[in-house]
């Protein structure tokens, strides 16, 4: 019941980009329970991770302490606990822990990747990279996609669009089914005026993930300048039909579109 409560849970953070004007929420690296270590630490770690996810993060504080006391120096640990207090604002005890479990395993992909995203989302970008580089880089970690789509969106916050595309290029070759570098690739070749590519990403992107107001504006925009009328009106009534109070779908009504 546990591991069904915790897989799959991401934290987001929200990191502002300058591509299209829009939020786009970067995940980081998942935490999933464990199965090795002191048995005490374990048992309590995972019923951290079940807490954050469930949004009840005093239970997860408490039993993410029990699990320090029983291993100080447990990884896994350390790098939730730097996650928990970066979802609770408080960022200086979030890095402390972040840097606590790399001064123990400084290859550990997990927390290279988290540290590198609480690095961006306090705009220091240049250090942020070196992270998610060296997460990427290491044969061991299962997901080195998840550090190359954190890179990418950290370099598209700096409007560095030419360095974004190539680390979401890596990371679509790693795995082709990111959702976020698709989505993100849709936007970037649109913009360039690649708009059969765009339609491509964005294709491949709405068979991992339900559109959104944003992806539905974007097929819209890609459908206008591809002359397809009739996709173009699809995209048009979902926008209005299932976001009818969105930005978008106020974008849709002054554009005239239908």
């Amino acid at each position: 019941m546990l591991g069904t409560m915790v897989r799959g849970l991401f934290l987001s953070l929200l990191v502002s980009l300058t591509l299209a004007a829009c939020d786009q929420v970067v995940r980081g690296d998942k935490l999933t329970p464990q199965a090795e270590g002191n048995a005490v630490a374990v048992s309590n770690l995972n019923l951290g991770i079940a807490y954050m996810q469930q949004g009840e993060f005093e239970k997860a504080l408490d039993k993410l302490n029990r699990a320090l006391e029983a291993d100080p120096k447990y990884t896994p640990t350390l790098n939730a606990l730097g996650i928990l207090y970066q979802r609770l604002g408080k960022d200086a005890a979030a890095e402390g822990y972040f840097k606590q479990a790399l001064s123990i395993n400084g290859n550990d992909p997990h927390t290279l990747t988290n540290y590198g995203q609480f690095l961006c989302s306090h705009n220091q970008y240049d250090r942020a990279q070196e992270f998610f580089h060296k997460a990427a880089s290491n044969p061991l970690y299962e997901s080195p996609e998840k550090a190359l789509t954190n890179a990418g969106t950290c370099a598209l916050s700096t409007g560095q669009v030419a360095a974004a595309e190539a680390f979401f290029m890596q990371a679509l070759e790693r795995n082709p089914g990111v959702a976020i570098a698709l989505l993100q690739m849709a936007k970037i070749s649109f913009d360039k005026g690649d708009y059969p590519a765009a339609r491509d990403y964005l294709r491949r992107y709405t068979e991992l993930e339900r559109h959104t107001a944003e992806s539905l504006w974007l097929g819209i925009r890609i459908e206008q300048q591809l002359g397809d009328k009739n996709a173009l009106s699809s995209y048009a009534l979902l926008l209005k039909n299932n976001f009818p109070d969105s930005r978008e779908a106020g974008l849709l009504r002054e554009s005239g579109l239908k």
